[in-house]
């Protein structure tokens, strides 16, 4: 793990081959604390998944350019539209003038096509882009885990799913590669802030069974968190 600044914390881990988690952990007063996560696809034609908050912006274009050159970037994709996901996007094509914006139809529709500062690239579920040596694919989760512009973008060759807020835990310590449970310690920190949509409850009340047969049924993939 590589430390890009030590004021904020902010590192770099390479979760796969070619593929780099940005993490900037967050400590809340009184205790606890968060972590925010970019995911980096380095290869011919480089990608970036989530760019981070807008004030968060200059931390992540450090760690960044910790690997490659961030002008390099030709993709920038997010899964929906909140601040953490895309809150930069203009700053990063500012920065990266040859870089195409990645998104789900829905989110191109009703959001970016007016947000962004240059036209976003609307993905088709199911349809894939070749980066070079990486592939990815675009799978439409609508309110899953809750905006209706929710996607997931898997990377085929590693068998790893950029699944956004879909796993979301707390904490400010989470490790870049685990064998242990995140479905439990996601479900616990889902119960103290309910933010997954009712539209994919089961009678139960329960996410257990959407949550696993989207993300690990259909896909069959290993999981990288947006958070």
């Amino acid at each position: 793990m590589t430390v890009t600044n030590s004021t904020s914390g902010t590192n770099v881990h390479e979760v796969a081959d070619g593929i780099y988690r940005i993490n900037t952990p967050v400590q809340f007063e009184g205790g606890g604390g968060f972590s925010f996560n970019q995911y980096l696809v380095v290869d011919d034609e480089p990608l970036l998944f989530h760019t981070g908050p807008r004030r968060m912006f200059p931390l992540v274009r450090e760690a960044v350019a910790s690997v490659l050159p961030a002008e390099r970037l030709r993709y920038i994709a997010f899964s929906h539209v909140e601040a953490d996901e895309c809150g930069s996007l203009n700053e990063w094509l500012a920065v990266a003038p040859q870089s195409s914006l990645l998104c789900g139809t829905v989110a191109a529709m009703v959001s970016i096509n007016d947000l962004a500062d240059r036209a976003p690239r609307a993905l088709a579920d199911g349809e894939a882009i070749s980066l070079g040596t990486h592939s990815v694919r675009w799978f439409d989760t609508p309110h899953l885990p809750h905006a209706w512009d929710c996607g997931l973008l898997a990377d085929e060759g590693t068998s790893t799913l950029l699944c956004g807020d879909l796993f979301t835990q707390g904490g400010a310590d989470c490790p870049p590669l685990t064998e242990s449970d995140i479905l439990g310690p996601s479900e616990a920190f889902r119960h103290k802030m309910d933010y997954f949509s009712y539209t994919s409850r089961d009678t139960n009340g329960s996410f257990s069974k959407p949550v696993k047969r989207v993300a690990i049924g259909r896909l069959g993939l290993g999981t990288a968190s947006g958070r």
